[in-house]
C-alpha cells in the first residue's frame, strides 16, 4: 500500500468539507468522477492499483488537499486499511464511490472458473470491501453517500459477457438490499448504470468485434453506438454528473435505485 495526502480543504461549494473516495479513479469514469465532486467541493481520495495514472488525475483536480491511495480492492485488510489511513489524514470518509472493476468476455461455454472468479471479485467483491471498510464510519456520522458504478449489464443480459452480467447483477442486488438496512441511517445508496462509455474499459467489447467480424475499430465503435437511441457512445462525464447529483444535498430521497446511463436504451424487466 502507498498512500499521499494532503492536509488542505475547498471552503464554500455542496460538498465542501466532504471526505469523498473514488476507486477505479486513474481514467475514464472514475477520472470523471473525481473531476466531477472535487468541482463540487469534496476533497478526494483516489484509490488504484497503480501509481502513475492516479498522481495525473490528482494533477487535474480543482481544488486542494486531495491525494491518492494505492490500493488493491479485492484485498478485505488491506483496502480498510488504505481507507482508515486516508481517514485519519483527510477526516470521515462522507462519500464512497465503488466505480473500479473489469469487463472479459467468452462464450459461457468456455468462461474458466478463473474468468468467472475475476469478474465477480473484481466487480463485486471489490465493492463489497470498500463499502464494508466505510459504512461504520456513515453511520456513526448519520449521512453518507455510497455511489456503485454497475452497468445496463446489470439490468439486462448481454450475451458472451455472463460472468460480467452475473457480477454487475449482484452490484444491483447488493445496493438494493444495503439501501434498506441504511434507510433510517441518513445514508443513500445508489446504483449508476452506464451503457457502452468511450473509455478504455470499451476497448475489449471493440476488439472482440473486429476479430470476429474483421471490421475497423471505427466500424466497431459505432456498432455499439447504435444501441443508444441518441445514436452515441456515452462520455464519462454523462456519467460523472449523475454521480455527483447523487451526491448532493437534497438528493436524500433517491434512495434504492438503478440509474441507467445510457440514452434512452430500453432496460426491459
Amino acid at each position: 500500500m502507498s498512500l499521499t495526502l494532503d492536509s488542505k480543504t475547498e471552503t464554500g461549494l455542496p460538498l465542501s468539507g466532504r471526505h469523498a473516495v473514488v476507486t477505479g479513479a486513474g481514467s475514464g469514469i472514475g477520472e470523471a468522477i473525481a473531476l466531477e465532486l472535487a468541482r463540487l467541493g469534496a476533497t478526494l481520495t483516489l484509490v488504484g492499483r497503480r501509481e502513475a495514472p492516479l498522481q495525473a488525475t490528482c494533477a487535474k483536480l480543482t481544488g486542494s488537499g486531495h491525494g491518492h491511495v494505492v490500493a488493491d480492492i479485492t484485498d478485505h485488510d488491506g483496502i480498510a486499511q488504505a481507507l482508515d489511513a486516508a481517514a485519519k489524514i483527510r477526516g470521515p470518509i462522507a462519500i464512497l464511490i465503488n466505480n473500479a472493476g473489469a469487463a472479459k468476455s467468452a462464450p459461457a461455454g468456455k468462461t474458466s472458473i478463473e474468468l468467472w472468479n475475476e469478474m465477480l471479485t473484481v466487480n463485486l467483491t471489490g465493492t463489497f470491501n470498500c463499502t464494508r471498510a466505510v459504512l461504520p464510519t456513515m453511520q456513526a456520522a448519520r449521512w453518507g453517500r455510497i455511489v456503485n458504478i454497475a452497468s445496463t449489464a446489470g439490468l439486462v443480459g448481454y450475451a458472451y459477457v455472463s460472468a460480467y452480467c452475473a457480477a454487475k447483477h449482484g452490484v444491483i442486488g447488493f445496493t438494493r438490499a444495503l439501501a434498506l438496512e441504511v434507510a433510517k441511517h441518513g445514508i443513500t445508496v445508489n446504483a449508476v448504470c452506464p451503457g457502452y462509455t468511450d473509455t478504455p474499459l470499451l476497448g475489449g467489447a471493440v476488439d472482440n468485434i473486429v476479430a470476429k467480424t474483421g471490421r475497423s475499430s471505427d466500424d466497431a465503435k459505432t456498432t455499439l453506438a447504435a444501441s443508444n437511441p441518441q445514436g452515441r457512445l456515452v462520455q464519462p462525464e454523462d456519467v460523472a454528473r449523475a454521480v455527483g447529483w447523487l451526491c448532493l444535498p437534497g438528493s436524500e430521497a433517491i434512495h434504492g435505485q438503478s440509474i441507467p446511463v445510457a440514452g434512452g436504451e430500453v432496460m426491459a424487466g
